[in-house]
């Protein structure tokens, strides 16, 4: 691979050694390495609910504490060229382009504003459901979440009964939607930064997604039409008539497209160029993605009015809550995925066993459950890297031999993440937007009892049908 020269002594410079850091070697590590992962983790799950000031104003220094807790012990017991390489291949190949393609999804749906006098009927509900579900998997569950959620919720304002459509919301739009494409969740942008194949999971996991959407559209419909038979319009607000609908910013869906065309390039396109910055090689395509992706982000906020961002209620704040969180996940993760490597010997050897079956072969079904109850508690990004790793790894290995185990984890980290407000970052996003307009909606723990009773059962049922 032919390198940039002007880029190459970076490493040397800021970490010096760092360009000749021996491999970390996971079989090695203690699980206690693994400490400052579940520590952001949790408090990622927990300080919202226990202590919710405190982590609003200081929720980035806490990830950023937990980083150091590793960093810190790290490079003082491995060589502080070990640690500066590692983080550098965590920051450059990994985290950055992750946040640079959320923002450019977070900010070209942000740009756009659907306006018409829409009337919350069960038929245009879950219209609105199913077309989110397919927006999701090309513009991202975050993106389609915050461009349908205020329509629909003005839509349903005049109803008594708007709780179980937002709930519904966030199964569909916010998670399940966006399981065909790496456009449509992170955990699958993130395998597609792996080398999973751009369109691996619309071939692998089209029917499970199917029948999850279809279902619960179906389902949504039936409670939706009883309770729109039974009530009576709020005192106050009228149900008017059906009228047409339009998009402000809609210029922002030929960048949505852009957005699109540029992931995809970057996963068909090969060049022997790379640039070697901090000691970790960036292909010539992945930086064009990236580079791309930063143009079609400012050109959306300089084509976009202000007046429609007003009208979107758009903030930067979303955004910057996930980077920071996420820097934090992606420093810390790095000794987890080096123990996961090592296999059945390393320290995490029980985890391997447990998704593994008495022919020491994966056991989907396991993989299934596994990540998708991890997923529920806690992020589904990061969870999807430990599954992947802990399958081994290996992309070409995955997509052919043990392609039922990769859509296991696809499906468990993408499905499972709307078991919990927490298990997808669009869930509490939706929330927060739904209790602003005046929804009151359920506790941490009433959600779950809506979650258990209707997702959990079509999890079961889909596990005897394509995971066994």
């Amino acid at each position: 691979m032919k390198r940039l020269p002007l880029l190459a002594a970076w490493p040397a410079v800021l970490f010096p050694g760092a360009v000749s850091a021996a491999e970390l070697e996971g079989g090695r590590l203690s699980v206690a390495w693994g400490l400052p992962f579940v520590g952001v983790l949790l408090s990622i799950a927990l300080m919202p609910l226990l202590m919710p000031r405190i982590w609003h104003l200081h929720q980035g220094k806490v990830a950023m504490a937990w980083a150091l807790a590793f960093l810190l012990p790290f490079g003082a017991t491995q060589g502080w060229a070990t640690a500066g390489s590692h983080l550098a291949h965590a920051a450059v190949a990994e985290y950055l382009p992750f946040i640079v393609l959320l923002t450019a999804l977070f900010t070209v749906a942000g740009g756009i504003h659907i306006r018409g006098n829409l009337r919350g009927t069960p038929a245009l509900n879950t219209a609105m459901l199913a077309m989110g579900a397919v927006m999701a998997s090309f513009m991202g569950t975050t993106g389609a979440s915050m461009l349908l959620i205020r329509p629909l919720i003005r839509a349903n304002a005049h109803r008594n009964h708007q709780v179980h459509t937002i709930v519904f919301f966030i199964f569909i739009v916010s998670n399940a939607g966006g399981a065909l494409t790496p456009l449509g969740d992170p955990p699958l942008f993130l395998g597609f930064l792996k080398g999973v194949d751009f369109f691996w999971t619309v071939r692998h996991i089209f029917s499970e997604t199917l029948f999850l959407v279809a279902s619960l559209l179906v389902i949504h419909h039936l409670i939706d039409r009883h309770h729109h038979r039974t009530e009576r319009t709020l005192p106050g607000l009228t149900s008017s008539g059906q009228g047409p609908i339009d998009f402000d910013g809609a210029w922002n869906f030929v960048l949505l497209a852009a957005i699109a065309g540029l992931v995809l390039m970057s996963g068909v396109w090969t060049s022997p160029v790379a640039i070697h910055v901090l000691g970790t090689d960036i292909g010539l395509p992945s930086l064009v993605r990236d580079v791309g992706l930063l143009l079609v982000t400012a050109l959306s906020l300089w084509i976009t009015p202000a007046r429609i961002h007003h009208e979107n209620q758009f903030s930067w704040a979303p955004m910057a809550e996930v980077a920071k969180l996420f820097a934090g996940i992606f420093v810390t993760i790095v000794p987890v995925i080096a123990m996961l490597k090592a296999g059945a010997q390393g320290p995490f050897g029980p985890v391997v066993a447990a998704v593994t079956g008495l022919d020491g072969q994966p056991d989907p079904a396991m993989y299934f459950w596994a990540t998708g109850l991890l997923s529920s508690f806690l992020d589904n990004a990061p969870t999807y890297l430990v599954f992947f790793n802990t399958a081994g790894g290996d992309p070409q290995v995955l997509m052919g031999a043990n392609a039922a185990t990769l859509a296991a984890i696809s499906a468990g980290a993408v499905f499972m993440g709307a078991n919990t407000y927490i298990g997808n970052a669009p869930n509490l996003m939706v929330k927060a937007i739904a209790e602003d307009r005046g929804v009151r909606m359920p506790s941490f723990f009433g959600y779950m009892l809506w979650s258990i009773g209707i997702l959990l059962p079509l999890f079961v049922a889909m596990t005897f049908i394509w995971f066994r």
